[in-house]
């Protein structure tokens, strides 16, 4: 399901700059939607490579959601915020795009692990404590968790992304997927348990 619904949602300072964009965008102001583009595209491309895990196939399926977003912009009506439309477009178009190629992806977590080598805090924890350090391998345990990941149905994959590395709140992810928060609730418990014993020798 492509279509993405409009719930309603609070009103905040992003929120109503989004939608001043939005109106001058819907009114023939091509640059307006360009800023829009510019400011949602890094969190999309994290949304949608880790539920991918292709650089090639998120820059493909992002030129597309963003080129059905701007098709479908008249028809935005500002019943939720821009922010949710736009993320539902992305998780819906990419859960589409799995299934019709059959697969099971894994969430990558390359992107975050790159940031981390140049943080300060990081580089000062690891040149203190280097003896700790050598004792964990961080390319197996993310090894572990992407295998883990891969083998959950795309559904919980999906709120796992969402939550755990998004960051979305629980009402938030419910308005994405247009289902209930109870729903959500349950599908990262459900998703969460699983992973606990897919890594159980990792957290005793």
């Amino acid at each position: 399901m492509e279509t993405a619904t409009e719930p309603e949602s609070p009103p905040n300072s992003s929120a109503a700059e989004d939608r001043i964009l939005v109106e001058r965008a819907q009114a023939g102001d091509t640059r307006a939607f360009d800023d829009l583009v510019r400011k949602y595209t890094p969190k999309l491309y994290g949304l949608v490579y880790n539920m991918t895990s292709n650089r090639d196939d998120t820059a493909d399926l992002l030129q597309e959601v963003f080129a059905k977003a701007y098709r479908s912009l008249k028809r935005f009506m500002g019943k939720s915020s821009f922010y949710t439309w736009i993320y539902s477009i992305a998780v819906n178009m990419t859960l589409n795009f799995l299934k019709k190629r059959g697969r099971y992806t894994k969430v990558s977590l390359d992107d975050v692990d790159n940031g981390i080598q140049n943080d300060p805090d990081f580089i000062k924890i690891t040149t203190a404590n280097r003896d700790t350090v050598r004792e964990v391998n961080i390319h197996e345990l993310q090894k572990r968790l992407n295998d883990a990941l891969q083998r959950l149905s795309e559904d919980h994959r999906t709120v796992v992304t969402l939550y755990d590395v998004q960051g979305l709140q629980h009402n938030e992810i419910a308005k994405i997927l247009g289902v209930s928060e109870g729903t959500v609730r349950s599908r990262l418990f459900y998703a969460h348990r699983l992973l606990q014993s897919y890594l159980e020798d990792l957290v005793k």
